[in-house]
């Protein structure tokens, strides 16, 4: 396949695979509600960027909220001396304590931006980041409208090369996408099993690229999980909070159990494996698609990105998948 994709009408080149960086910014929380993926190791989380830089994938995903602020500071550590072969997107709108990890209220605010960018600058070790994206899914569109004067103004200083909304509503992407000129990609939720189709038309209309967070369903479709699986109390799946669709309980759901097992053969043909074929499918669905699977390990990095070589399903598969889901 086209090992690149751009990123809508900013005309930013990214690999078609990206990297997301949730998981690697370690444990944080919403009083006692933990939102990482438990403990990790920085220096593996090091060495899988740095994998994944080798074989091929330029794009990597953070927050300033994830792990309050040590995602940013572990990908700045692993880019050092690499910035430039590099793409990197990070978030606004969350708050936090970088010592206590602790998160505040979200700040969807103009001033908020112009406080947010250099404090990410200053975790990433960059005098730019390339793109710049809302972290606010639901924030109503006149407040979200309110920020693009202050986004435009980012993009003229030279600290921001394009920016975005990660958002799963339709409505929201179109108006930003309609008032910011500058304005390039949504991020939404999306996987063969679920999520946010309504925003690729949007995508279309306007030319934006789409970033797919939750492309392997929060590790269901890693295929290592099964009806008696059980996730750990630090892990943002264990305690599973109610937009978690894809586990209750710390236990994978039933519903989304018996969907992988419909589309198993179709995904894991040619000799992908299941994350593979995963992969392959959001490449299929949609020529905008750049899933950013969050990676820990190397040999999670080295696994996803062997979805390159296998490129998207066939027009054939792709419409069995659909078949086999009732869509």
């Amino acid at each position: 396949m086209t090992e690149t994709r751009k990123l809508g009408r900013s005309g930013i080149e990214v690999s078609a695979l990206g990297i997301g960086c949730w998981a690697i910014g370690g444990p944080f929380w919403a009083g006692d509600q933990p939102l990482g993926w438990g403990e990790v190791d920085d220096d593996e989380s090091i060495r899988a960027i740095r994998r994944a830089l080798d074989l091929g994938v330029t794009f990597f995903d953070t927050a300033n909220v994830y792990g309050a602020g040590h995602s940013e500071k572990i990908l700045a550590t692993a880019l050092q001396g690499r910035r430039d072969q590099a793409v990197i997107a990070t978030k606004f709108g969350g708050t936090f304590d970088e010592q206590t990890r602790q998160v505040g209220p979200d700040d969807g605010t103009p001033e908020g931006v112009g406080r947010a960018v250099r404090e990410s600058l200053r975790r990433l070790g960059t005098d730019y980041i390339d793109l710049y994206q809302l972290h606010i899914n639901g924030l109503p569109i006149p407040q979200a409208l309110d920020l693009i004067p202050a986004l435009e103004a980012l993009v003229e200083q030279g600290l921001v090369r394009a920016y975005g909304w990660s958002t799963d509503f339709p409505e929201r992407a179109t108006a930003f996408a309609e008032a910011g000129v500058h304005c390039t990609t949504i991020q939404a939720d999306l996987s063969v099993l679920r999520g946010s189709f309504g925003v690729i038309p949007v995508a279309d209309q306007h030319d934006l690229g789409v970033i797919i967070r939750g492309p392997l369903a929060m590790g269901l479709l890693g295929g290592r999980y099964t009806a008696e699986s059980k996730l750990p109390e630090d892990d943002v799946r264990g305690l599973s909070p109610e937009w978690m669709t894809y586990f209750s309980g710390g236990r994978p759901a039933a519903e989304f159990l018996n969907r992988i097992d419909a589309v198993r053969d179709v995904l894991t043909s040619g000799g992908r494996t299941l994350a593979q074929g995963a992969l392959a499918w959001l490449w299929a669905y949609s020529g905008r698609t750049v899933p950013i699977p969050g990676c820990r390990t190397v040999a999670q990095v080295e696994e996803n990105a062997g979805a390159l070589a296998h490129g998207p399903l066939t027009a054939a598969e792709l419409a069995d998948v659909e078949k086999l889901m009732g869509r």
